[in-house]
This record gives structure tokens, C-alpha cells and sequence, in this order.
């Protein structure tokens, strides 16, 4: 028989049942428990007042919510993740490309610890964040220019000074596509100053979409 969580009408009839004497073996038969199961939960649930179902509950969510949780990035993982934020993608962006290529699912949450956690340890990964702990949203890297943009310049084409935010007058463009892909936004970033300037399209193909990767201001 598999192991799953007892349920709180579970816990209920535990209770009851004990205060009424019924052997833990019976409570188990009448729950098609193990009896292991069964007396682990009242060993491990049970207060000085003895075991009440609704404490039981609580000591049992508190175990799960303090359970450590199951570690996804490994050294391969961490290596692909490293590279696309030096590439200055977003969490967000990492975790949404490695689902579609069927690497691995991945809350952004779990990349952005990642960077903090490098950030502890004395590494520059945050550099790369526009606004640190926050969400934000930017260009896919690409060495292919797949969507068909004229005049397009590749991210590893740029200056170097761009690259270094040692000038002010580099724009960085992006689109946000609404709920169920209704509408579109394309959002202009000045590197140096932070300045965003957002506009609504009129739709989001291609052509309604062009722009280059930088502005002069």
C-alpha cells in the first residue's frame, strides 16, 4: 500500500477512537491504514493534552511547510542558467525557454535564489538584473534572427560601452503580450537611466512589431 498524507477526517476519527480505547490495529483496519502509519502519525502528533485532530493538522502542515524542498538545479542546470542571465535574460525568460525546450520546469523563483545565493557567495550574476528581486521582462537572446526584424544587430554585435553601461542613449526594446496573447505592449529601456517608455500596439505581428535593438535619444 502507498503512503499518502492523512486527511484531517482522518485525523478526526483518530482522535475518537483513541479516547473511546480502540486498539491502534483496529483504527488502521478501519482507515485501510498500515499500522505503522497510524502509529507514527500518533507518535509524532501527539500534544500534552494527548492527540487532538486539529493539532495533529497543524503539526503536520508545519512539517510540510518547513520540509526542504527537492533540489531541481544541478551543476548542468546552474551552467545553462549562468549563461543566459550573463546574456542578460530575465528568470522569467530562462525559466519559460527551458520548458519549451523541454529541459527542465522551473519556477523563476528557484533562478532568482540562485542569484542571490551567488550574490552571498560573492559572484555578480545580480549585476545582471535591471531591478533585483522584482520581475521585469527582456529581449530573448538569439544568435539567429528568427523573427525577420530589418537592420536587426545582434546582441553580441554591440559596443562595447553598451555593453558596460557607460553611456547614456542605448535603448533596449521588448514586447509584452497581454492575456491569452490579447493585445501587445512595446517597451523601451534606456540602459543607463532606467527610463521605460511603454506604447500599445495595434497588434503583434511582425510588422506591427519592428524595431531596432537601440535608439539614439
Amino acid at each position: 500500500m502507498s503512503y499518502t498524507h492523512l486527511c484531517p477526517e482522518e485525523r478526526y476519527y483518530i482522535e475518537i477512537e483513541l479516547k473511546k480505547g480502540t486498539s491502534q490495529n483496529k483504527i488502521a483496519e478501519a482507515l485501510e491504514r498500515s499500522q505503522s502509519n497510524i502509529s507514527r502519525e500518533i507518535k509524532r502528533n501527539t500534544g500534552q493534552r494527548g492527540y487532538r485532530h486539529k493539532q495533529a493538522e497543524d503539526f503536520a502542515q508545519e512539517r510540510h511547510k518547513n520540509k526542504p524542498k527537492e533540489v531541481k538545479l544541478t551543476d548542468e542546470i546552474k551552467g545553462i542558467v549562468n549563461v543566459r542571465i550573463e546574456d542578460d535574460w530575465s528568470p522569467e525568460q530562462i525559466a519559460g525557454r527551458l520548458k519549451q525546450e523541454g529541459i527542465i520546469s522551473l519556477h523563476h523563483e528557484t533562478i532568482y535564489q540562485h542569484i542571490l545565493a551567488d550574490k552571498k557567495a560573492g559572484g555578480e550574476l545580480y549585476k545582471h538584473l535591471r531591478h533585483q528581486n522584482k520581475t521585469y521582462r527582456k529581449r530573448y537572446g538569439s544568435a539567429h534572427n528568427r523573427t525577420g526584424i530589418p537592420n536587426r544587430v545582434d546582441i553580441d554585435e554591440r559596443p562595447e560601452e553598451v555593453n558596460n553601461r557607460k553611456r547614456i542613449g542605448d535603448w533596449e526594446a521588448d514586447t509584452i503580450i497581454g492575456k491569452n496573447h490579447k493585445g501587445a505592449i512595446v517597451t523601451l529601456d534606456e540602459r543607463v537611466s532606467k527610463l521605460r517608455l511603454a506604447f500599445p500596439l495595434a497588434g503583434k505581428k511582425a510588422q506591427q512589431c519592428i524595431r531596432r535593438n537601440y535608439f539614439n535619444a
